[in-house]
């Protein structure tokens, strides 16, 4: 059985990540011709989408946004797939979700909050059954909350965030390496991110508890009131015509711009405490700016120059081993994707003689290149 997930969330790239290259009305095609592939051939095990709000928040969104946009983001796709004659119970249990962990309050409930109104969507609004309300989510812990002054406290920020995501009963967990703030990690760094997990559950006896905090005076408060406040944010989208009618209003964009300017503010006028970069700062360390680039010691991963060669030179061995098939099999692709037809099914023989680019070139012809609207 193959298990996996694919991260096609248009959406959110539109609102946060910025990496779109076709339309949204074709990119939402291709994510429902996914969907519907996995329902013709009884896909269980794979998710057709990791619908996601960890990019949104490391764009700069506060966690209210961060759960309120990708929530949001997941009911636009069930009422899309639903408009193609998809059936909840066939649909719902192939979504899942990504989500940030910070250093907010918010975040100690940021799951059960989702999982909340995710159930209540699923059963009262589209009539789910029990396997179609569960929601189920990846947690990483935040990348943006990692700094480059004083790295080694950013593993206490990541084993801080990953506490919270255990104790709020993540699927699954991704904790960063403490170097991310300027580099790839290094192999050493990946240990002790991996180690950050594996000692919160084999060797810290809270954890041997499930859900230890649930029922709390804390958490249950918390929980109503980022509730509350995601459920007002539902209703501001609604007002600018929903989720696809927002973002023609650049809406999620320009909010989340906002909030990015806002805590950067913060973090400089040091009302927002960070240690070692706005407080108890080091008086022994260099001065953080281009002088300290002279005397930098730290490992960078690159590619090597022969490694990137490689690259190169097996795209074009590929392509000349496939130069008579990949014509007619990029116009096929075409065919298919004009008629209405499933482009991700026929994708599926495309891949074999053709690259990504060759058939990313040949889409574009179809479903036209990303424009944004400033």
């Amino acid at each position: 059985t193959v298990r996996g997930t694919v991260q096609a969330d248009i959406l959110k790239e539109d609102q946060a990540q910025n990496t779109c290259i076709f339309s949204t009305d074709f990119s939402l095609k291709l994510m429902g011709d996914v969907q519907q592939f996995y329902i013709d051939n009884d896909v269980r095990n794979h998710y057709s989408v990791s619908i996601s709000g960890y990019h949104i928040a490391e764009a700069g969104a506060n966690p209210i946004s961060q759960l309120a946009f990708t929530l949001a983001n997941g009911l636009t796709y069930v009422e899309y797939y639903r408009s193609r004659g998809m059936d909840i119970n066939d649909f719902a249990p192939n979504l899942s979700f990504f989500f940030s962990n910070g250093m907010d309050p918010e975040y100690t409930v940021i799951s059960r909050v989702a999982r909340r109104i995710w159930a209540i969507a699923m059963r009262d609004l589209y009539n789910g059954n029990e396997r179609a309300q569960k929601c189920k989510m990846h947690i990483q812990t935040s990348g943006r909350s990692l700094h480059a002054q004083e790295m080694s406290f950013n593993d206490i920020r990541t084993t801080l965030q990953a506490l919270l995501a255990i104790q709020d009963n993540a699927n699954s967990l991704h904790t960063n390496a403490y170097d991310e703030a300027i580099t790839t990690p290094t192999q050493d760094s990946v240990r002790r991110a991996l180690a950050i997990q594996m000692i919160n559950n084999k060797e810290f006896g809270w954890n041997k508890c499930e859900n230890p905090m649930q029922g709390s005076f804390l958490i249950e408060e918390m929980t109503d009131m980022v509730e509350e406040a995601v459920l007002r944010e539902f209703e501001r989208i609604s007002e600018r015509g929903g989720v696809l009618g927002s973002m023609e209003m650049m809406y999620q964009r320009s909010k989340i711009q906002d909030e990015s300017m806002h805590y950067e503010e913060l973090k400089h006028s040091g009302e927002l405490p960070i240690v070692g970069v706005n407080m108890f700062e080091n008086p022994d360390a260099e001065a953080f700016d281009e002088s300290a680039a002279d005397s930098f010691d730290m490992e960078l991963s690159r590619a090597t120059p022969e490694e990137k060669q490689g690259c190169l030179e097996r795209l074009e061995e590929f392509h000349a081993k496939h130069a008579d098939a990949a014509p007619a099999a990029l116009t096929s692709l075409q065919q298919v994707a004009r008629s209405g037809g499933n482009v991700f099914a026929e994708l599926m023989e495309t891949v074999k003689v053709a690259s990504l680019g060759q058939i990313t070139e040949a889409l574009f012809e179809v479903g036209g290149q990303y424009r944004r609207n400033m």
